[in-house]
């Protein structure tokens, strides 16, 4: 079993270098290296629709951050 490095961690403070939300910067929430993508906390912001269930039953829609390429983000220096 080999470990992908990654430049970025969770809890890194990031900024978006390319792609669509070029500029907004957010704190990492996830990282899948062996996808190549992370989940950086109010970019990409995606409409998911949610089945009613027990734990929701009203179903409805929710806003959930979706993936983006890790090769697009780049590491702030905190301070």
């Amino acid at each position: 079993m080999s470990r992908i490095k990654t430049h970025v961690k969770p809890d890194d403070l990031v900024e978006v270098i390319a792609g669509n939300h070029k500029g907004k910067q957010g704190k990492v929430l996830e990282v899948h290296p062996e996808r190549e993508q992370v989940i950086v906390e109010g970019v990409r912001v995606m409409k998911k629709a949610l089945r009613r269930s027990e734990q929701n039953p009203d179903g409805g829609i929710i806003e959930k951050d979706g993936p983006i390429h890790i090769s697009n983000v780049k590491k702030i220096e905190a301070g």
